[in-house]
């Protein structure tokens, strides 16, 4: 199978991320694949979601649920440097990935590292980090962190699912840096009270899935393309971006299918191809 190619990768992507680093005057986000954004302002980096491997490829090459490539790697993580933040929303493999995460913790020493509360046993025995390492959020609560704010968001995936401490197994996250906020739902379907929720944050940029929800998939299931599009709608997102699809074969959706969507109630969106910039002005 030919892979859909990769607007930027390799070394390529990180000289054109190294370029702008000095860019006061822009904030910019990159689409890794999946989930997973790099977002950068101000010479700082946040790493949103990463999955960059294959070893979900791997894991289930030999089950009735083969997770077959369908996109081209972005970048490898060792590639990745001055890394200030990089966050999971919840533990499944594409969102929590050991063999990304070791080497990028390995090579930003001074990487802080989100999470969900819930899963900090989970987290810490998957990635080798100490206990006490990740900052733990709950729907509800936010932390600074280098002149980010992150709110913890809840997400249905396909169920809000709490720990026995009441705290949230499934996360998105408002990311709120000077008068500028970008939310990324993480896994989610939509649930009552989620738009009234996230209404008062007026985020520019709403990272949203369109994979959908089918059983037959055998996995968690998504927003779909309509839902995404009338949910950044429903919030008052400047801007809608689309994510989790064109990586495996077994769990996608057409792209189009929302463009077309998103066209229909005036939502205004951004479609990227992995490895692809989309820049706005700061405020």
């Amino acid at each position: 199978m030919k892979l859909i190619p990769a607007f930027k990768k390799g070394q390529e992507l990180i000289d054109e991320m190294d370029s702008l680093l000095q860019d006061d005057t822009s904030v910019h986000l990159w689409w890794l694949g999946q989930s997973g954004y790099l977002l950068q302002w101000k010479g700082k980096r946040v790493l949103i979601d990463p999955y960059l491997s294959d070893s979900l490829t791997k894991k289930y090459s030999s089950t009735d649920k083969p997770h077959t490539r369908i996109s081209e790697l972005v970048v490898s993580p060792e590639l990745l440097r001055h890394i200030s933040i990089v966050t999971s929303s919840h533990n499944h493999t594409d969102h929590l990935d050991a063999e990304t995460l070791i080497p990028l913790l390995a090579n930003n020493s001074e990487i802080k590292f989100i999470i969900p509360e819930a899963n900090r046993s989970f987290v810490t025995e998957r990635v080798k980090c100490n206990l006490n390492f990740p900052i733990g959020l709950n729907d509800g609560s936010s932390v600074e962190v280098n002149g980010f704010t992150f709110y913890g968001i809840p997400a249905k995936h396909n169920e809000i699912e709490r720990d026995q401490n009441g705290n949230c197994r499934f996360m998105g996250y408002v990311i709120e840096f000077g008068k500028n906020k970008i939310y990324h739902s993480g896994d989610t379907l939509w649930f009552d009270g989620m738009a009234e929720l996230l209404q008062p944050f007026q985020v520019d940029v709403a990272i949203l899935p369109i994979n959908g929800n089918k059983p037959e998939r055998k996995v968690a299931g998504n927003l779909d393309c309509k839902e995404a599009a009338q949910l950044g709608k429903a919030i008052g997102a400047s801007c809608a971006i689309p994510c989790h699809y064109d990586l495996f074969e077994f769990n996608t959706a057409d792209v189009n299918v929302f463009l077309e969507e998103a066209k229909k109630i005036k939502q205004h969106y951004v479609v990227l191809r992995g490895g692809e910039k989309f820049s706005f002005h700061a405020k």
